[in-house]
């Protein structure tokens, strides 16, 4: 175990994502996830994306700035709570701009299709299961065969504000 703080674990688990699934309410009250790329690994409290500023979740979130973000790989899993912008910064499209990015908007950073959509984090909650895959494996067996619960890490974050 280190000595990170939660806050720290939580930075340091999104940096192996590379997807998210963002969640908005609908019209109709529903809850909707729609997939999206993190465009920066360094989490501060923030996550960005580039969108399509007519898509359905900026809409969405618009009218309903509470949103979560949730990311998972094979041995950890991140809930994010908090809201949702969409912020005009031309210079911050460019600074995230990617040739993957460009799979969606074939016009390049410039496109005025192309919307920045900012996510502030309010709260977190995390699962890791340590050591990896093998180790995941193994835990999994070791509960099979013991009855025991599978080991692994779980907190839940509240985010100092900005």
């Amino acid at each position: 175990m280190t000595d990170t703080t939660p806050v720290q674990r939580v930075a340091e688990l999104l940096k192996d994502f590379r997807f998210a699934m963002f969640t908005t309410r609908n019209a109709e009250g529903r809850l909707v996830s729609h997939p999206l790329t993190v465009q920066e690994a360094e989490f501060d409290g923030d996550l960005w994306f580039l969108v399509s500023k007519s898509a359905t979740l900026v809409l969405d979130a618009q009218a309903d700035e509470r949103v979560g973000v949730s990311l998972s790989s094979n041995d950890s899993w991140v809930s994010l709570s908090g809201t949702a912008a969409l912020v005009d910064d031309p210079a911050k499209v460019r600074e995230l701009w990617s040739p993957t990015v460009e799979a969606w908007f074939t016009n390049g950073p410039d496109d005025p299709d192309v919307g920045l959509l900012k996510f502030t984090a309010e709260s977190a909650e995390y699962w890791d299961s340590p050591g990896g895959k093998i180790a995941s494996l193994f835990s999994f067996v070791k509960s099979k065969i013991t009855g025991e619960p599978l080991e692994g890490e779980n907190e839940t974050v509240e985010l100092p504000e900005r």
